[in-house]
């Protein structure tokens, strides 16, 4: 069974573009990152999966059953966090706990309170009185709680410091090595290639690329970097050119074997060809879809 499978999703509203032909498959288990910048239709793609809104076309299947007609089993599953949280005013951050217990009908007393532990999460302040952080901290508790089968997590670390966002990480990798599927969506590249094993690239409503994280790598673009180059030659199939701390770098992609005979042409002290970082192939995805 997969933990996600979508054919050809698509919402619109109205004339407007949300999602169109988004077709996923997650594997149970996985730890699946969803690239892409605000607007691209990361969270849209998040809402309609949950059936918190009706798509226009296509099918949704998460965790086996139907995001329509078993919506209310899924989200009994289901571990989700939105990009924005809002809660009553008044409440204090226990209460706000015990409530979303309530709902699922299972006391969660001890994971609470050990998950508001590590996150450093003071629950008697009342929810107005916390920074956007901490009332991110407070919906990430109401979402992992009940040790959910698979977590959905919209931006889940937007808000958060770097110790709070590594241990928010560490957290999640217990839970995945336990068994449960992670599908978070994001823009911070960083995170992704270092904590997801699979992960697709959306952009407009629509996937780009979906793969494991390290063959998302393998687009036949290289980062080169010359350092001590005395002039740089015109290079065809050069582009990214940056000159840093006497060095000169420049995605690459082309015969290398015609790379190094230009090359030959110059002075330069040292070379290195690597694979770029996610950000670049990233980039390399989008620049392709719009024909540069």
């Amino acid at each position: 069974m997969k933990a996600i499978e979508t054919a050809s999703l698509t919402k619109y509203y109205k004339k407007e573009r949300g999602i169109a032909d988004v077709s996923l498959s997650v594997e149970t288990g996985d730890f699946f990152g969803f690239i892409g910048p605000n607007g691209a239709g990361k969270s849209t793609t998040i809402r309609t999966l949950l059936g918190f809104i009706t798509q226009t076309g296509g099918t949704a299947r998460v965790l086996g059953m139907d995001n329509v007609k078993e919506k209310r089993n899924i989200l009994e599953k289901v571990g989700y966090l939105p990009s924005e949280n809002s809660f009553y005013r008044g409440m204090r951050v226990f209460e706000i706990l015990k409530l979303s217990q309530s709902l699922r009908r299972k006391d969660c007393t001890a994971r609470a309170k050990e998950l508001c532990e590590r996150l450093e999460l003071d629950t008697s302040r009342k929810v107005e009185e916390l920074s956007f952080g901490n009332r991110k901290k407070v919906g990430i508790v109401c979402a992992m709680q009940h040790d959910p089968l698979l977590y959905i997590l919209d931006e889940p670390t937007s808000g958060l410091d770097p110790l709070m966002q590594r241990e928010f990480y560490s957290i999640l990798k217990e839970c995945n090595e336990r068994g449960a599927t992670v599908f978070l969506s994001s823009h911070v590249l960083s995170e992704v290639a270092r904590y997801c094993k699979s992960a697709a690239v959306i952009k407009d409503g629509r996937i780009l690329a979906c793969d494991k994280v390290e063959r998302l790598g393998h687009t036949g673009v290289k980062r080169v970097t010359l350092r001590g180059v005395s002039v740089m030659p015109v290079i065809s199939g050069a582009r990214d050119i940056k000159n840093e701390n006497e060095s000169t770098s420049f995605l690459y992609s082309g015969d290398i074997k015609a790379l190094l005979s230009k090359l030959s042409e110059v002075s330069f002290d040292d070379i290195i060809i690597a694979d770029p970082d996610l950000e670049e192939v990233f980039m390399h995805y989008y620049a392709k879809e719009e024909g540069r």
